[in-house]
């Protein structure tokens, strides 16, 4: 067994408990709705909270079938941990094939996130995805499969360093609702591998997601990839730069955010996060990722500016 005990194995209901909002009454747009974000060992709460729990309320504000595509966010203070959050969802536009939401984050009376999402009925129409071999190939020279590989729990069990603490192990290991397992290797304590501007994410999460009341199965899934998104996106900036996690001087934060939601698929098996650094300089990074099923199918494409700071 690993660093886990058997009274306090890691669970996905993190996530879930993220993502389970309460209605509320509106004070400055059409409808909104409370969350709790979740524990967390560093200063601020977890980016992917504020993008998970807005994701579904925008979801819940969408009535008539439509499906999530689009959703461009930035994050504007950062958030207190154990906190409240309110979502408030303005419905901007709702036509025949598309309909559009805003939603603002608040906390301690002022606004901490904003996004906008736009949702499609969906239409006949060509298709076309990302190779998968492609897509590994420029970055990579081989993606060996997830149970090759060590749990975060497995690579951390003996190591330290840093300013690693026995909460951020804890919380590596088992507290992110994701089994995540790195290509080449993590980025925890030093940069394990070659030092490139790439990486691959297995990931999945600890135990089957469970329902989330106001969300179909469906709409958890996607949710999901809006949370777990945020974890390593800048990795691969952080990679090409030398500058792992526990670096003591090392500060991030999520400046701004984008995906898309090309097809659906489940979030209960593997997944391979497939990620790059695009640029970085004046104390930013942009990453890109896409997400990828086993049997190779090309869920949805990220790309997040960040705050690197190493002074």
């Amino acid at each position: 067994m690993t660093t886990e005990t058997a009274d306090a194995l890691p669970t996905s209901a993190i996530f879930t408990a993220a993502v389970t909002l309460t209605p509320a009454q509106p004070e400055h747009f059409d409808l909104a709705f409370t969350a709790i974000t979740q524990p967390c060992p560093w200063p601020k709460a977890y980016g992917g909270d504020l993008v998970a729990q807005a994701t579904a309320a925008a979801m819940r504000s969408v009535t008539d079938g439509k499906t999530l595509h689009s959703m461009h966010s930035y994050f504007l203070r950062p958030a207190d941990i154990g906190a409240e959050v309110r979502y408030e969802v303005e419905l901007l536009r709702d036509g025949r094939g598309y309909s559009t939401r805003q939603v603002r984050g608040y906390q301690n009376g002022k606004p901490l996130y904003v996004c906008l999402a736009n949702f499609a009925a969906g239409e006949p129409g060509g298709t076309f995805q990302a190779e998968f071999t492609d897509a590994v190939a420029e970055l990579t020279d081989a993606v060996p499969d997830p149970e090759e590989l060590p749990s975060s729990a497995e690579y951390l069990a003996e190591r330290s360093g840093g300013s690693m603490t026995q909460k951020s192990k804890a919380y590596w290991s088992g507290g992110r609702s994701f089994d995540m397992r790195h290509v080449p290797g993590p980025v925890y304590l030093t940069v394990e591998g070659k030092q490139v501007p790439h990486q691959a994410v297995w990931l999945k999460p600890f135990d089957p997601l469970r329902p989330v009341e106001g969300l179909t199965d469906a709409q958890r899934d996607l949710a999901a990839l809006a949370y777990v998104c945020d974890y390593t996106i800048l990795e691969p900036v952080l990679r090409v730069l030398d500058l792992p996690w526990a670096k003591p001087e090392l500060v991030t934060a999520s400046l701004d955010h984008a995906m898309w939601f090309h097809r659906p698929g489940p979030v209960g098996d593997w997944l391979l996060y497939v990620q790059e650094a695009v640029a970085a300089d004046a104390g930013r990074g942009l990453g890109t990722g896409r997400f990828f099923t086993l049997d190779h199918r090309h869920l949805a494409t990220v790309v997040q500016e960040g705050m690197i700071r190493t002074a």
